[in-house]
């Protein structure tokens, strides 16, 4: 699978993490202040998985959302797809040091156009990466293509945080911090992605019209991070 041809120039691009990928995980250890694992694993736990389960995890980045699954759930099969190659060179190592090889694959690719057969996956995961997809609609219609009826769409998403302390922390220190350990344009971007990405309401109701039915947001530090839960009934 190859790269759009736009794609080295395009802000939040697979172009864009690719260098910053070697210390991904550290930067978000430090910038969430360690929370963000136990976030993902409140994504899998909401997911509901049956042992052997097909799941594929969107923006799998490093791999930390699909080692969790691996980790958490009998027999379970994980298809993790990212359009950044440095990111899935860093989550092969980390699969291989696991030793989960044989359970996780991984993929590169577009969330607008996965390369996944209709109604082949129990349940769809995407963690910190639906704020990076230019056309949502058609990702989230793609989403409901590939989930079987009763498949359950889980996403982890950085929302703006009303209080001006937390406001703070995402719009300035951020991209400082991120600057120190890695790239600061990243997390420039991140910063201004945070605030164009719609309110948790909104966004549940693009959830409904791609034909998902959405539960209600569930808030986790301060209200700077929603986990988004769907289904598909049909």
């Amino acid at each position: 699978m190859t790269a759009r041809a736009d794609e080295a120039v395009r802000p939040g691009s697979g172009a864009m993490f690719d260098g910053i990928a070697a210390r991904y995980d550290l930067v978000n250890r430090v910038l969430s202040l360690g929370l963000d694992q136990r976030w993902r694993r409140a994504l899998v736990r909401a997911l509901g998985l049956a042992p052997g389960a097909r799941v594929v995890d969107l923006a799998t980045g490093t791999g930390d959302v699909a080692i969790a699954i691996a980790r958490a759930i009998d027999g379970v099969r994980v298809l993790g797809i990212d359009p950044s190659a440095a990111m899935l060179r860093e989550a092969a190592r980390k699969i291989g040091a696991a030793g989960l090889g044989e359970r996780i694959e991984l993929a590169r690719g577009d969330a607008s156009a996965l390369p996944v057969p209709t109604a082949a996956a129990d349940a769809v995961a995407i963690a910190f990466g639906i704020r990076n997809v230019p056309d949502r609609r058609a990702a989230l219609a793609e989403v409901r293509r590939v989930l079987v009826p009763g498949g359950r769409l889980a996403v982890l998403e950085l929302t703006d945080p009303g209080g001006a302390l937390a406001r703070l922390h995402v719009h300035r220190l951020v991209p400082r911090i991120g600057a120190l350990f890695s790239s600061r344009e990243p997390y420039g971007y991140l910063a201004r992605s945070i605030a164009a990405f719609p309110p948790a309401a909104a966004f549940a109701a693009e959830l409904a019209d791609a034909g998902l039915e959405p539960e209600p947001p569930r808030p986790f530090g301060l209200g700077a991070t929603h986990l988004f839960l769907a289904r598909r009934s049909s």
